[in-house]
């Protein structure tokens, strides 16, 4: 189903498909972008010899079918597929908005008409919609005679994504193996579960994707100023885990209890967390401010307070569960951890704030790394720490200052 906004006759329309994990090059080797109806063409039908269930394919055939009728019709039409990359996220995105200024240079287009095979395709409209007007969103879908055949066959499809199928394969093949490491060095079921009851954690508060951003940027390089801190960091985290088993093994030789001989296993793993995430955390400053990624550092700082809490909290908890402290010294611990992260998160984003608005950054030029302009900045939300930025087409695109590169005459954007 198409959603238009209308199409002039004068206006030069760009049929566009977008194939973001890049199925095209990694199923037939050809490689984005493809322009002209013959290029795109012989890119569906090799595509479609290749894997006959890509849905790329067909909506490249779609793209194909929609550019012969608006050419039938006496428009001024051409047709391109760009693509991005397997791994998608950034370097898809970076890749499909280098091959769409580049497409649009050449078609000189003014309006785009965007096919897509479903919402992972629709998630790139913002880098399109910033370079091009769209006018149109056709939505393909492949038909089927028989609801169950087409569950089946889209089941398959999906459990070959790798976002799914870490969580159908991935979570499970990690359980029996903690249970078995478990089972293996005795130390029972208690140390899977607690790990397990960890990842659910972290997985509930929506932890898993700062985790993962954070780790992207971590190496080991000895040419980083950042890899004494990194370094030291994971020594403190080894030995947080041999003092935890240490913990353990003595208190279940002791006591007979595993509930007992866990808690000081836990307590053991938290005396020398703090060290581990302070020297993580500075590490992580020193290559933002190398990389010029400063605005990253207020966010580090609330880090810092809310890691402060949760230590705390945990360590405090521990120790009052294993009778080492009063429930009153308990409390106290917790509401001094509290008020002092509160302070530490509110004086990183007053910080933040202050910077946003001695920086004077309304009206500037916003480029991207690769040198494109996006368009200038309309306002600051300082609020969220973000800039609103207006494109060239009237639109109004956000960007969070955790994006921010470097601020010069114009501000420079990951």
């Amino acid at each position: 189903m198409a959603k238009s906004k209308g199409v002039e006759k004068s206006e030069h329309i760009l049929v566009l498909v977008v194939d973001v994990d890049n199925d095209l090059y990694r199923k037939t080797r050809i490689g984005g972008p493809l322009v002209g109806r013959v290029q795109n063409l012989n890119g569906a039908t090799q595509l479609a010899l290749a894997d006959p269930e890509d849905s790329d394919a067909n909506t490249m055939f779609q793209a194909v079918k929609l550019y012969d009728d608006l050419k039938e019709d006496g428009y001024s039409v051409n047709v391109a597929t760009i693509t991005g990359a397997e791994s998608e996220g950034y370097n898809a995105d970076r890749e499909i908005a280098t091959q769409i200024e580049h497409v649009i240079d050449q078609t000189k287009a003014d309006s785009c008409l965007f096919v897509t095979d479903g919402a992972s395709d629709e998630r790139v409209l913002p880098i399109i919609e910033s370079r091009v007007k769209i006018s149109s969103v056709k939505t393909v879908s492949v038909k089927q005679n028989k609801a169950l055949e087409s569950t089946y066959v889209a089941i398959l499809e999906k459990l070959k994504e790798p976002h799914y199928a870490r969580i159908v394969f991935g979570i499970p093949a990690i359980l029996f193996l903690l249970f078995a490491i478990s089972y293996a060095a005795g130390l029972g079921w208690q140390v899977p579960i607690g790990l397990i009851g960890l990842y659910l954690l972290i997985k509930g508060f929506g932890l898993e994707e700062i985790l993962i951003g954070s780790f992207r940027g971590f190496g080991f390089s000895i040419e980083r100023m950042s890899f004494v801190f990194y370094l030291s960091a994971l020594v403190f985290f080894v030995a947080s885990i041999f003092i935890g088993a240490s913990n353990y093994l003595a208190q279940l030789g002791i006591t007979g209890n595993a509930s007992f001989a866990t808690a000081y296993a836990v307590e053991g793993f938290l005396l020398l967390l703090p060290f581990m995430l302070g020297l993580y955390l500075v590490g992580r400053m020193i290559d933002t401010k190398s990389n010029k990624y400063v605005f990253r550092n207020f966010r580090y700082g609330v880090y810092i307070g809310s890691s402060l809490i949760v230590w705390v909290l945990a360590y405090s908890f521990m120790a009052w569960l294993l009778g080492q402290i009063y429930f009153s010294q308990f409390l106290g611990f917790t509401i001094a951890a509290i008020v002092v992260g509160i302070a530490i998160s509110v004086v990183a984003n007053l910080l933040r704030v202050r910077v946003l608005r001695t920086k004077k950054l309304k009206n500037k030029i916003v480029v991207n790394e690769l040198g494109t302009l996006i368009g200038k900045v309309a306002g600051v939300d300082t609020k969220k720490g973000g800039l609103i930025i207006n494109t060239n087409f009237g639109n109004p695109v956000r960007y969070s200052v955790d994006r921010v590169v470097e601020i010069s005459d114009k501000i420079v954007v990951k």
